[in-house]
């Protein structure tokens, strides 16, 4: 039997984690024959199926708001946004006291949201939410709380897919909003099923909160290779300015701080090679301050690192100046080695991103890597919090052996196609969605 499925979120655009993996969930579903549907702040996709509501970005500026009162008081105001939180938080607060306004600005648009999720339910007669992320990070807490009451009001089915949780993230610790953090980051109620991406969530989630959760990983078409790059994508290392005989060493995330790019600069600096490190990642939403840091780190250095996100985004096309953008799977098959030096992940989207592209890999032994990735027999460069002699010896190994890089690229593949495919995808969701509708669909 076909269902009509809602997925809400702050944001469905862009090659963030949450929306790739959404695009995937949603491909798999439609492919089992249901419908799919978007609510979100920013969203890119059909907007025949979409309702676009502004303030569910977290990044809208009454959000931006609220959160650097709930989060960060002693934070300087951010312009243009500083006179319209004077005119709206007046009060003088401590770190663990909410100011009134800030109580009355999230219960309204609670409210707001209410209203916006009741009709989009309505409009396309929706049977089954699936909120990504959306109850699990607090970067949007009235729309949180609005999903919350909204499910506890229907009883709706609801999926909760959780990708980061506020006890992984330093920057929510201290706050004044813990109330609305215990009801619905995440929320306990009957109709939801919880999923998580990895095993270690999934035991935090049943000691934190009480509640049990189904591990999906993230996922990649494993079944379907990628096509061989074609005349669009030819000249990636032209524009990325690398010189023949250089090597194209490439950082496939976000520049926040947790993804480690200090030991990518490191490791690029101590082969000694001629090599250009490319990071096709913005900043994301942490602010700034690092990407700063990673600047003055590489020129520190001396190494060259360039910052590719404004020319490598979701679809092809042509910026205003007349450069050419290219896709993430435009850019992989040219590097000639993928830097994954994260300390915390969620999972690992660029490790199966790079295992798909058939690419050479460098990867710290972050936690969940340790638990979820590495025992399935992955043939990778590790390395354990720092750039060792050896990891440096393993590197060149592979850029210098071209078979050896090869063979380990194809057991990879394979292995990920056993543990990590949309096929593993399908089954999980098949599960997932007889439980929440008793029956098998």
């Amino acid at each position: 039997m076909n269902h009509r499925i809602g997925f809400v979120s702050t944001r469905f655009a862009g090659t963030d984690g949450v929306s790739l993996e959404t695009s995937k969930w949603a491909h798999v579903l439609e492919e089992m024959g249901h419908t799919c549907f978007y609510f979100a702040g920013q969203c890119d996709r059909p907007p025949e199926r979409s309702m676009v509501v502004p303030e569910a970005f977290y990044r809208h500026p009454t959000i931006h708001a609220i959160n650097q009162i709930a989060f960060d008081p002693n934070a300087p105001l951010d312009p243009p946004h500083d006179e319209r939180i004077r005119g709206l938080f007046k009060e003088h607060w401590l770190p663990y006291t909410r100011p009134p306004s800030l109580s009355r600005q999230i219960d309204e648009l609670k409210h707001y949201f209410k209203e916006a999720l009741y009709a989009f339910i309505a409009h396309f007669d929706l049977e089954v939410l699936i909120v990504e992320n959306a109850l699990t990070i607090p970067l949007n807490l009235p729309l949180g709380l609005a999903i919350t009451e909204v499910i506890a009001e229907t009883g709706i089915p609801t999926i909760a897919h959780h990708h980061d949780f506020v006890w992984e993230r330093q920057r929510f610790q201290v706050n004044c909003v813990q109330d609305y953090i215990a009801a619905a980051f995440p929320p306990r109620l009957p109709s939801i099923r919880h999923v998580v991406i990895n095993t270690v969530q999934a035991s935090e989630l049943s000691w934190r909160v009480g509640v049990t959760a189904r591990v999906i990983p993230n996922v990649m078409d494993f079944d379907n290779p990628p096509p061989p790059p074609d005349e669009y994508a030819a000249d990636v290392r032209q524009s990325f300015s690398i010189a023949p005989g250089e090597y194209f060493f490439l950082q496939p995330t976000r520049v926040i701080p947790r993804k480690g790019i200090e030991h990518a600069i490191e490791l690029t600096k101590r082969l000694g090679l001629p090599a250009k490190l490319v990071i096709s990642h913005a900043s994301g939403d942490e602010g700034d301050a690092y990407e700063h840091r990673v600047r003055q780190y590489a020129a520190l250095l001396g190494v060259n690192v360039r910052f590719e996100s404004q020319i490598v985004q979701e679809h092809r096309g042509r910026l205003p100046d007349g450069r050419k953008v290219y896709t993430l799977g435009d850019v992989y098959p040219h590097a000639d080695l993928v830097t994954y030096p994260s300390a915390i992940e969620g999972f690992g989207n660029a490790f199966l991103e790079a295992v798909y592209y058939r690419r050479p890999i460098v990867v710290n032994n972050y936690s969940i890597y340790e638990v979820d990735i590495k025992p399935k027999g992955f043939r990778v460069v590790e390395f354990n919090g720092f750039i060792s002699d050896d990891t440096l010896r393993q590197v060149c190994r592979v850029l210098t052996e071209p078979e050896l890089a090869q063979r380990w690229a194809e057991r990879n593949y394979q292995v990920a196609r056993r543990h990590f495919s949309f096929t593993v995808l399908r089954q999980r969701l098949q599960s997932l969605l007889a439980d929440c509708f008793g029956y098998q669909v």
